[in-house]
Parts: structure tokens; C-alpha cells; sequence
């Protein structure tokens, strides 16, 4: 049973500048906003360290936070139980993200008000909200993110310490080649390849309590901590045109199986329907054959 959670109620987050600013750069433009979140309850250490006890292994993931730009495949654990990870986390250098926080009703209160506040501007570029979900990243001094990319629509709100969010150009095979995007799509991971020479391309967006940044749908980033544990919320949610990009990236792996080089998807707002479909039916029939 899921124990009783701290009140999730906040006065709005995002004031009217901030949003007039989240739309003038909507879905596609990386821009730095503000919060009025605070050290909210839920995502204080112990709040966050019972939240991971409690939810399925699945969805924690946690390892030491001195690691490398580029990565090969995720770092391996660091045999700290993830509860202590958390609440210990200004002496155990570690970090830790507890994934799909929105299956404790708490947090999904959370999600839902916090992004509702944006819904006016999202949706009449994107289409409706799907998916909705919530990640908190909890990393000691000096922590690093390695370079990767996400295929959600992306907010990721500085509650407590800072951190630099170094970003690279969606869409750009120069930074995340399509074979990587493709793979990932058919099951593999979103780890992607460093090398120094892509630094002087990155854009470093600075974060400090009651500041965000937004983060397009698989831009390239990496991050570094600052010199205090953070504790950063990440909310995301999904759109049909997100959907279609993903879904024609996995067919373009299909393609390039048989041979065929295939063309990149078009980035927002190029609907990608006709791989998109093509994805989907093949899945389908995989489904029916099973």
C-alpha cells in the first residue's frame, strides 16, 4: 500500500513571463525558464528516498557520479541500497534518477498540475498531451550525466543545488547518428558517442534553484553537478508528432537491415505519417504472430 503522501498542492509554477517565453520557443527551441516550485515536500531527500524504497526496481537506477562524458552502456551500481544513496547522498558520491514517479498518486498530482499549466501552449502545436510522466534526479557534488538524448518533450526544473546542462542540436546526425536513434527505438539504449571536438557546438544552459530548462525531443545533452547535492525534477510528456519521429526511426532500421540507406525523419512539424504507419503495421503483424 502506498503510505501517505506530503500535500501536493503549489500556487502556479510558471508565471505569465514564463510562459509567454515557453511559447515563443515551443517544441523545438531549447530555453532556459523559471519556477516557483521551492524545496516543495515530495522532493525533499527523505520524501524521495521513501518514494524509491517503495516503488519496483525497475524503475530506479543509480551509480557512482564520477563518470565520463561518454559512456559505453550504462555504469554498473554502486552496491549502495538506493534509500541510502539518497539520503546520504552529500557524502556517498552517487547519482541516482527514480523513474515514472506519477505511479505514486502524490506525484502524479504533481505532474499533472504542473504541466496543465503549460497545456494551453502545448497542445495547440503538438497535440494533445500523452504519456505524462515525471523523473528525479538526485546527484552529489560534481556528478555527471552522461551524453545521451530522451524521446519525451522535456522540462527539467533545478529544486535544489546547481548543474550545467550542456545541450546539441536535435535532429543533427552530427551529434546523434540516425543509427543509434534506430537502434534505440527497437530496444537498445540512448547512451551516444563522445568525442571532445562536438563540445565547441553545446550549449550550456546554467541551473540553480527556480530554474529549468526545456529540453526538445531527443536533443543530445550532457550535464555536470555543481559543488552541492541537486535535487532536479524532470517532467515529460509524449505528442503524436514525438510518437511518428520515433516510430519512422524504427522503421528506418528495418530499412537499413535489408540494405537501404533511408532518409532521416523530418523534425517538427514534418509528420513522418507514412513510416510511421508502415512501423506500426510491422509491429502488428510481429504481435499477431506471436
Amino acid at each position: 500500500m502506498t503510505p501517505p503522501s506530503p500535500e501536493t498542492s503549489v500556487p502556479l509554477a510558471f508565471t505569465e513571463e514564463t510562459r509567454e517565453t515557453f511559447a515563443a520557443a515551443y517544441p523545438e527551441t531549447p530555453h532556459v525558464l523559471r519556477h516557483r516550485l521551492g524545496r516543495h515536500p515530495l522532493l525533499e531527500l527523505e520524501a524521495l528516498a521513501a518514494l524509491a524504497e517503495r516503488l519496483p526496481p525497475a524503475s530506479l537506477e543509480w551509480n557512482a557520479a564520477d563518470q565520463p562524458i561518454g559512456v559505453d552502456g550504462k555504469p554498473a551500481p554502486t552496491g549502495i541500497a538506493i534509500g541510502e544513496t539518497i539520503r546520504s547522498i552529500e557524502v556517498s558520491r552517487s547519482w541516482a534518477v527514480i523513474k515514472n514517479i506519477e505511479q505514486d498518486p502524490a506525484y502524479a498530482a504533481l505532474i499533472e498540475a504542473l504541466l496543465d499549466e503549460l497545456r494551453a501552449v502545448i497542445e495547440p502545436r503538438t497535440g494533445a498531451m500523452m504519456k505524462l510522466q515525471g523523473f528525479v534526479f538526485v546527484t552529489s557534488a560534481g556528478g555527471v550525466t552522461p551524453y545521451h538524448f530522451d524521446p519525451e518533450h522535456n522540462i527539467l526544473m533545478q529544486v535544489r543545488g546547481s548543474k550545467v546542462m550542456t545541450q546539441f542540436p536535435a535532429g543533427d546526425a552530427r551529434f546523434a547518428p540516425d543509427t543509434v536513434h534506430e537502434t534505440y527505438h527497437t530496444g537498445g539504449g540512448r547512451e551516444l558517442p563522445w568525442d571532445n571536438a562536438l563540445l565547441e557546438h553545446g550549449r550550456e544552459f546554467a541551473l540553480g534553484p527556480g530554474d529549468a530548462v526545456y529540453v526538445p525531443v531527443m536533443a543530445p545533452h550532457f550535464v555536470r553537478n555543481g559543488a552541492e547535492p541537486s535535487v532536479s525534477l524532470s517532467i515529460t510528456w509524449r505528442s503524436d508528432w514525438s510518437f511518428a519521429e520515433a516510430d519512422a526511426r524504427a522503421f528506418n532500421g528495418v530499412l537499413r537491415r535489408i540494405g537501404i540507406t533511408p532518409r532521416a525523419p523530418g523534425r517538427w512539424p514534418a509528420r513522418n505519417a507514412g513510416k510511421a504507419m508502415a512501423w506500426r503495421a510491422l509491429r502488428k503483424l510481429g504481435a499477431a504472430k506471436r
